[in-house]
């Protein structure tokens, strides 16, 4: 075995979606209002990330190996970890609690640099995720316009909330939660660099860039007292704007999906012409870019996995992935043929506060009353950004993006599903917790197709430090395995099965409590890895290990976004070999989104989809019906004493 290298680390580290509060602990309760605000001066109270007990870890690592290890493998573990404490870790340990003596969170700029900041794949597909909205008809251009015109205009609604410090800070059980990602959505922008990029945050920005058909247009959205543009003011701008030009132009936006290091030689061409220059320098201190594509025809077959890949890759450049800006932070992106959403590179931060946008979006975007407040005067227009007539080195390296672009684009597989059947209402009567229950689903479906344990990633936010930002949930475990071989065991009955399912579902819980509360183990362990870096020593052998080897090759990379909405988000797998599932659970249905490799023979989104349905299924029957609660018995007996009829 290799050790890992930087690169994989940062492929791996970089596969962090989404942030979200269990349902296992409690419920986030509103305290107040006054963060947020630039203006203010008043701090959350929120926690310290802490350096841990490394024996505490070791142990808590050592169980999550065993279901993935062979006896041998796990009694070589055990040998280089039980060295690992007593030597090299505990003067990394030492290295580490000074830092987390000295800084708030130790965490926090070392993930920005070693998770996204050095990561070298494109963000397209590998790491920028596709977040949909509510499925839209639009009978002409003309409504197709009114609606990107309102989202806009809602967008920058609710960043007057962030920047009024009106975004409901929360608490998760006593502790508050971080809401500092707020600020950072909006004006952000991934900057690209040999070897290491850079972060440029750009919130006082007053317009947005407008692409069509490749072209770039710089959009004021408040007028010159500040006061936010009226939804026609932006209706009418955004009619002329798609007007302008009928031809396609450069796609230089899809050097932009290419891998970091080759995205930092052309974006060094681009600027050698000044006019670029500024140009790129507007793109980039932009509140948001909005992508106008060009329509694409949907399959009914097909249309759920057709929403999603329009926001992760647009297509080919034959299509709408010149159409776009991937380092911008967030990108507003409105198709003709009703589908719509956001692709977010989430360097800056998670996805809660872009997931909570689309959910402001989606209630009030129907609302006229909410877009006839607003400036409809003196304000300034459109303006036309231009480049330069590009060099023979540019037309080159736009070829060469396009093909790799191309290239990806036909590589992943994506499948996504509406499983009807039930959805977490059913789980919630069965008293157990929805997420645990398909992360479950998920460790079963994977077993029952390929007959092996998968080391399976689940994002846990760390909201309730200073900066926070995830830790991961291991989902497989020896009750996961001990519950998917009961499944396939013709010698168990369901009341056994239903046995193993809750105790599997009991310990994930439990992971889930204890990973939101940073007493993880994936961070710490990085922790120690990365003072060995940053104090120039040896990466000790037991980041060679087995167990430290296989446990990080999580083949099944996982998410929760909520969303009471007809939405859910997609990306693509964390490894070769590996699938990527995001679900939307709710009351009464769940959205799948599977990826995979086309490259891989051995893993098919479609099959595994096929499995995640099946053992949903096989789950439910074992586990009966639900059992009938006080009050329904008391209805059932009253309804009973009731005559039948009149008669």
């Amino acid at each position: 075995m290799q050790l890992l290298s930087n690169h994989m680390l940062s492929k791996l580290l970089t596969r962090n979606v989404c942030s979200r509060i269990s349902n296992n602990l409690c419920a986030a309760t509103v305290i107040r209002r006054d963060f947020s605000s630039p203006k203010s001066e008043k701090r959350q109270k929120l926690l310290r990330y802490p350096a841990l007990k490394l024996d505490k870890t070791i142990e808590k690592f050592l169980k999550t190996c065993e279901p993935l290890l062979t006896p041998e493998e796990m009694e070589k573990t055990k040998c280089v970890a039980e060295k690992f404490v007593s030597e090299d870790g505990k003067k990394l340990q030492t290295l580490l609690e000074k830092a987390a003596h000295k800084e708030e969170n130790w965490l926090s700029n070392r993930w920005l640099k070693a998770a996204y900041m050095q990561y070298r794949d494109p963000v397209s597909v590998w790491s920028s995720p596709g977040m949909t909205f509510p499925m839209k008809f639009f009978i002409n251009d003309d409504e197709w316009l009114r609606y990107a015109a309102k989202t806009i205009m809602g967008m920058i609604k609710y960043k007057r909330k962030v920047d009024c410090g009106e975004i409901l800070v929360v608490k998760m059980g006593k502790h508050e939660l971080d809401n500092s990602q707020f600020k950072l959505v909006y004006g952000t922008c991934r900057i690209p660099h040999p070897q290491e990029d850079k972060m440029d945050y750009n919130p006082d920005s007053n317009y947005v860039v407008i692409i069509h058909k490749n072209h770039f247009y710089k959009l004021p959205v408040y007028d010159k007292s500040g006061e936010i543009l009226n939804a026609d003011v932006l209706e009418g701008q955004l009619i002329r704007i798609t007007s302008s030009q009928t031809e396609r132009g450069i796609p230089y936006g899809v050097l932009t999906t290419n891998k970091r290091d080759d995205w930092a030689d052309a974006y060094a061409e681009l600027l050698k012409s000044a006019k670029n220059a500024e140009t790129i320098r507007t793109i980039q201190k932009s509140l948001f870019t909005v992508s106008l594509d060009a329509c694409v025809v949907a399959f009914k077959n097909t249309i759920l996995a057709d929403r999603a890949l329009q926001l992760i890759h647009g297509g080919n450049v034959c299509r709408n992935g010149g159409n776009r800006w991937m380092d911008k932070t967030i990108q507003l992106i409105v198709n003709p043929n009703g589908m719509s959403g956001f692709c977010y590179e989430h360097s800056p931060a998670e996805g809660q506060p872009v997931a909570l946008i689309a959910d402001y979006l989606s209630k009030i975007v129907s609302k006229e009353d909410e877009f006839k407040t607003g400036s409809s005067k003196d304000f300034e227009r459109y303006t036309k950004l231009e480049f330069d007539t590009p060099t023979d080195c540019t037309m080159a390296q736009i070829d060469e993006a396009s093909s790799n672009l191309n290239g990806l684009v036909n590589n992943f597989q994506l499948h996504v599903i509406q499983f009807k059947d039930y959805g977490k209402g059913l789980l919630k009567q069965h008293k157990l917790s929805p997420d645990s229950f398909i992360q479950m689903a998920l460790q079963y479906a994977f077993y029952r197709l390929h007959k092996t344990p998968a080391a399976q990633y689940e994002t846990a936010h760390l909201r309730i430090f200073y900066g926070g930002r995830t830790e991961t949930i291991r989902s497989c475990s020896n009750e996961s395995v001990a519950f998917a071989k009961a499944m396939l065991d013709e010698k168990m009955d369901d009341k056994q099965r239903a046995e193993l399912l809750r105790k599997a579902v009991d310990g994930h819980r439990k992971y889930t409590s204890m990973a939101l509360m940073g007493e993880g183990i994936d961070r710490h362990l990085l922790g120690l890895k990365l003072m060995a870096f940053e104090n120039k020593l040896p990466t000790p052998e037991f980041y060679n290990s087995p167990g430290y080897i296989k446990s990080m090759h999580y083949r099944v990379s996982t998410s929760q976004v909520a969303s009471k909405d007809d939405a859910y988000m997609c990306y693509g797998p964390m490894f070769d070999d590996g699938y990527s599932c995001c679900y939307n659970p709710r009351e009464d249905d769940i959205f799948f989104g599977v990826g995979a490799w086309h490259s891989n023979k051995e893993t098919c989104a479609v099959r595994f989809s096929k499995s995640i349905e099946e053992a949903l299924l096989h789950m439910k029957k074992i586990l009966g019906p639900p059992p009938t609660s006080d009050a329904d018995k008391k209805g059932s007996a009253d309804a009973d004493k009731k005559p039948k009829s009149k008669l």
